[in-house]
């Protein structure tokens, strides 16, 4: 057994599934709210960052293990390893964003973001560039 704690929560004005899918579908800015005691975990964040973001979809369906992608019924059923869906065995979501604003040390603003309202956060990564730079 694994544990993993929330460092964090979205916050975002989509509070329901069947919002936008994807980030480059009309998905809204949101808020990262990082429970204060991983203000210095955040050190070093900047606005223009860009960011991967990893959630617990926790209103994913964890025993699903097929759908039609994208919701469409005449789509052939498929893997949800091969798809995007929130419904998985493990519901982690990962989403790549760029850091907008910086709100103190702990909230930051992201441009186009899918999660909805209060989804927990589980980590923050940089995404890398060349490994040099680092």
């Amino acid at each position: 057994m694994y544990s993993l704690i929330p460092v964090g929560r979205v916050r975002s004005p989509l509070t329901a599934r069947g919002g936008p899918r994807q980030a480059d579908e009309g998905a809204p800015a949101a808020w990262l709210e990082l429970d204060a005691r991983y203000a210095p975990a955040a050190r070093g964040l900047r606005p223009g960052d860009e960011i991967l973001l990893l959630t617990w979809l926790d209103r994913g369906d964890r025993g699903v293990m097929e759908v039609h992608p994208r919701g469409k019924p005449e789509a052939p059923l498929t893997g949800v390893f091969s798809t995007r869906s929130p419904d998985r065995p493990n519901p982690i979501g990962l989403h790549r964003v760029r850091i907008a604003e910086a709100d103190g040390e702990t909230r930051f603003r992201v441009d186009a973001l899918e999660a909805i309202d209060g989804t927990p956060i589980l980590d923050l990564k940089p995404v890398l560039g060349d490994v040099s730079e680092r």
